[in-house]
């Protein structure tokens, strides 16, 4: 398996891996975790969306829509990406965010492609799906940003989601061609210069689906953690939005460490339909980001 290649189904299947071990804690209190779970470590299923151990949320499934999209004959084509996240909401998935959901309504009714700004549209919904665009723009920096952000206005308008959006997926980048931590830090303290609400050292403490809350708490942990297991398991165990929390310090430590990090008990089990269509979706963005031809103007 090439090093890029490795790191790129890393990042993917650490989304996943990140989602599925969080989700069952969302919306819990550290304390709560503790009182019952003691540390978690293993993927229990259950929580509020009652769900089998291994079982993936939003996180994943927006992720896995939007990774469709980009894999289809039109390519980077809003239009597709926004009837992708339609057709997924028709599925009657578990869980929903509010603004996501509120944001593919609006297309579906006004058939508009970018949600107005609003100020509670600083969530992190627009951030937890950006995965497949970052590999298939993988070697090109203004196309990773430009359509990263296009597909996050569709449900989500907010400066602070759009430089959280730029800034992750810009790191997860770098993070998949090989760079190290050290050099992808530098990235996450010129967000919090600009941005000093980012800031994450101190860490704050909160997990919430507030974008400031939750890059905060995976940027503490990534990079505050020297192995994806310990990263994993200090994000989750602050509850919280644990289950995007978790996706994106997933996403984040398997690109850095690779696939062979992320625990076998932890992907053995995770949804093995999930997993396949990963691994599938890999090979065929990583197969987008070589192809000179491609336009990676998003069509509208």
């Amino acid at each position: 398996m090439s090093g890029v290649r490795d790191r790129a189904l890393g990042a993917y299947l650490g989304l996943a891996v990140g989602d599925a071990l969080g989700a069952p804690v969302e919306f819990m209190t550290p304390m709560e975790i503790r009182e019952r779970h003691g540390l978690l470590r293993e993927m229990v299923g259950g929580g509020w969306l009652r769900l089998r151990p291994g079982q993936v949320t939003d996180d994943t499934e927006m992720s896995l829509a939007l990774g469709r999209a980009l894999l289809s004959p039109g390519g980077f084509d809003l239009r597709a990406v926004a009837e992708a996240f339609a057709a997924w909401l028709r599925s009657r998935p578990a869980d929903v965010g509010n603004t996501c959901r509120q944001g593919i309504q609006r297309f579906l009714a006004e058939r508009t492609l970018q949600a107005p700004a609003r100020e509670w549209h600083a969530g992190n919904g627009a951030a937890m799906r950006i995965l497949p665009v970052v590999l298939a723009t993988l070697h090109d920096q203004e196309a990773c940003r430009t359509f990263s952000l296009a597909q996050a206005h569709i449900t989500h308008n907010h400066p602070l989601s759009d430089a959280a959006v730029e800034t992750l997926a810009e790191m997860a980048r770098r993070l998949v061609l090989g760079e190290p931590r050290a050099v992808v830090r530098l990235l996450a303290d010129e967000l919090v210069r600009r941005m000093p609400e980012f800031r994450f050292d101190p860490y704050p403490g909160r997990a919430t689906g507030y974008i400031v809350d939750t890059l905060q708490t995976v940027a503490h942990f990534f990079f505050g953690s020297e192995d994806f297991e310990t990263c994993l398991v200090g994000v989750v165990n602050r509850g919280g939005d644990a289950d995007t929390t978790g996706a994106l310090a997933g996403m984040l430590a398997g690109a850095a460490y690779g696939c062979a990090a992320i625990p076998e008990r932890w992907r053995k089990a995770l949804d093995r339909n999930v997993a396949r269509e990963i691994e599938a979706q890999v090979d065929g963005l990583l197969g987008l980001s070589l192809n000179p031809l491609r336009s990676y103007a998003p069509q509208r």
